[in-house]
């Protein structure tokens, strides 16, 4: 009973560890509105690493995400935890971000794990870390349906989505086909552009998931 809830444990306890440095942050710097959602985003990604090295089975994980997302969505309702919501702007992302891995999980896991770990990686890191860049270094931006992006931001996204197919492949031993993760890193840049509302948290890592598939079966 105790080794089947191990790998429970080990995830809930990342979690609560995140959103207890996610709190202190907040209270530490309570002008930055999206501090606490930008850490809890990047830093909810390893989870995906840590399930694959605890050997996390479909439906444990399936089970944790809808758990979660449950939550997040009676949360968005409530306000029982209202950091988690303070933004100047409409977005959805916070309750898709667990649906997404959820969905992720159903679909691919565990048979293509490491499409699973890099979609959520590109999202938890790319995507979060050029929230925050793209917020505090000044540079040309635009908007596309509503929603404000910079050349800052943009370039953080594509670096950091480049890096993270690039790590997998050197960790997994596939061969490393540039132009292949140009495309992807591009696709997946793009898709965060146009997603509203916070969508990109499922159009992304669902991009990306679908092109690792093409990059290790070409």
């Amino acid at each position: 009973m105790i080794a089947a809830l191990f790998p429970f444990l080990i995830i809930f306890s990342w979690l609560v560890l995140v959103f207890i440095i996610a709190f202190i942050c907040k209270q530490r710097f309570p002008k930055t509105k999206e501090l606490t959602r930008k850490i809890i985003h990047i830093f909810t990604g390893p989870i995906i690493p840590i399930a694959y090295w605890l050997d996390v089975s479909k439906e444990l994980g399936v089970l944790i995400g809808s758990m979660i997302s449950i939550g997040l969505i009676i949360n968005q309702k409530v306000k029982l935890i209202p950091a988690i919501e303070d933004i100047n702007r409409k977005s959805y992302g916070t309750t898709l971000y667990p649906i997404s891995i959820t969905l992720l999980f159903l679909f691919f896991w565990p048979e293509n794990a490491y499409a699973v770990i890099a979609g959520v990686l590109v999202m938890a890191f790319g995507d979060g870390f050029a929230g925050l860049i793209g917020k505090h270094i000044p540079s040309m931006n635009w908007k596309i349906f509503g929603q404000r992006k910079s050349i800052a931001g943009t370039l953080t996204m594509s670096v950091i989505s480049g890096s993270v197919l690039l790590v997998m492949l050197l960790i997994t031993g596939e061969p490393i086909n540039a132009p292949q993760i140009l495309m992807i890193t591009f696709l997946a840049v793009i898709v965060e552009q146009i997603s509203s509302l916070g969508i990109d948290n499922i159009s992304v890592p669902f991009c990306v998931a679908l092109g690792w598939l093409w990059l290790v079966n070409i």
